[in-house]
């Protein structure tokens, strides 16, 4: 039986500290603000104006190497349209805005329910600003915004789950991963969420291929990629070149890599660990019997946090993906995620010390560049460790902690075991 209170932690205070938090993003965007590094606005107003530009005039940017993005991030780069009044990185930034708002929102709504809280929306409202600038001055904020109304629907909608899964990974890939936990419990909802999502995908890829040309130019210059120097790999380079490795840093598909000896000997180590980290999420498909409503997004944060440190990439707006899924999962009263979700925070904080403040002392490879991407990506495995541990505890039975969790379908409390 509910009281029908609102959840601990709601009220005017979430939204309150969301609005100034926020108003200090909008100001390091608009310049009022000064951050000390690079200028991480660049993007917007050059790169994606850029595209935008191109795209207008019916392809794809074939021509640009830069462009390692899915079909669907046309439409974010195009969305600024919506808003001819501003100039565009003026009205890029505030559908950013519009975006970060509306996952609070979905947040709070969903905190409201009988056996959730308010937890969730508060990691949101203070993962986002930790990240700095950085988070509102790339896409990724508005695809995280996609998945966590993918996860927060799928509790009661697997449908709805499987599409926005679908249309989430046709903007950046990573959402792709949402549907990792869906499939742990058999029967009508599992079979609606995957065949949803394999009719979205082909529905909307077939769109994209046939609106404009050039759509899946993308996977050649994904494939080519080397090791990024914020990425958990590029660690042995910033420890070699302390040792006279021969290497370099250069301005490589859209971000700074390392070049030299042995580089691409670790970028193939670095797959070989996604290889891995993907065959244990499979064991643990066939493995785990036990399901909560708050599996599928216990799942999913798991996945995207194992794929994100051992990625040849970790650009500091990747951590907001984390973060968002790490907010889904606090909605739910006894998840296991707690401990992770706070070292995703930690993370997110050391990640603006990383980059843009201290951006410099990475490029150098100095004592305090290596030492803030040591912390940062030591954080994100610690995570994922972690993450991975829990869940398979809390999911595969005969192990400790495994238990028959309280689920919720269709809107009524269950216990699903198979």
């Amino acid at each position: 039986m509910t009281t029908g209170r609102a959840p601990t932690g709601s009220g005017p205070w979430p939204y309150a500290v969301w609005a100034l938090t926020r108003l200090w993003l909008l100001a390091c965007v608009f310049k009022v603000v000064t951050v000390p590094g690079p200028d991480v606005t660049v993007d917007v107003s050059v790169i994606y104006r850029g595209w935008y530009e191109v795209l207008l005039t019916g392809t794809y940017p074939l021509d640009d190497v830069t462009w390692q993005y899915p079909p669907g991030a046309a439409l974010a780069v195009l969305s600024p349209a919506l808003l001819p009044f501003w100039e565009y990185a003026t009205a890029f930034f505030v559908l950013v805005l519009v975006c970060d708002a509306l996952v609070l929102g979905l947040l709070l709504y969903a905190g409201r329910r009988p056996g959730t809280r308010a937890a969730g929306a508060w990691v949101w409202v203070a993962g986002v600003p930790l990240l700095g600038p950085t988070v509102y001055a790339r896409y990724d904020l508005m695809v995280t915004a996609v998945a966590v109304a993918a996860l927060l629907a799928g509790v009661r909608r697997p449908r709805a789950l499987g599409a926005l899964a679908a249309f989430g990974a046709l903007l950046k890939g990573w959402p792709v991963l949402l549907l990792v936990g869906v499939g742990v419990r058999k029967g009508r909802p599992t079979r609606a969420a995957w065949t949803s999502a394999a009719l979205s995908t082909a529905g909307l890829a077939a769109a994209f291929a046939l609106w404009m040309p050039g759509a899946f130019a993308f996977l050649a210059f994904q494939r080519d990629r080397g090791t990024e120097i914020e990425s958990l790999g590029a660690l042995v380079f910033h420890l070699a070149r302390q040792f006279g490795w021969e290497g370099r840093v250069e301005l490589r598909y859209g971000s700074m890599e390392f070049v030299g000896p042995q580089v691409e000997l670790v970028s193939t180590l670095a797959l070989g660990l996604a290889v891995l980290a993907l065959g244990w999420l499979l064991l643990w498909r066939l493995r785990a019997r036990l399901f909560a409503v708050r599996t599928p997004a216990e799942a999913a944060f798991t996945a995207v946090l194992l794929f994100t440190v051992t990625s040849r990439v970790i650009s500091p707006q990747y951590v907001v993906w984390l973060v968002g899924l790490a907010a889904v999962c606090l909605v739910f009263r006894g998840t296991a995620m707690t401990l992770p979700a706070v070292l995703v925070l930690v993370a997110a904080g050391v990640t603006l010390l990383e980059f843009p403040v201290g951006f410099g002392h990475v490029l150098a490879s100095d004592a305090w560049g290596v030492t803030l991407l040591v912390v940062r990506n030591g954080l994100l495995v610690a995570a994922s460790l972690i993450a991975a541990r829990r869940l398979w505890r809390s999911t595969v039975p005969g192990r400790p902690g495994a238990e028959a969790a309280p689920s919720v379908v269709g809107g009524q409390p269950s216990r699903v075991a198979r």
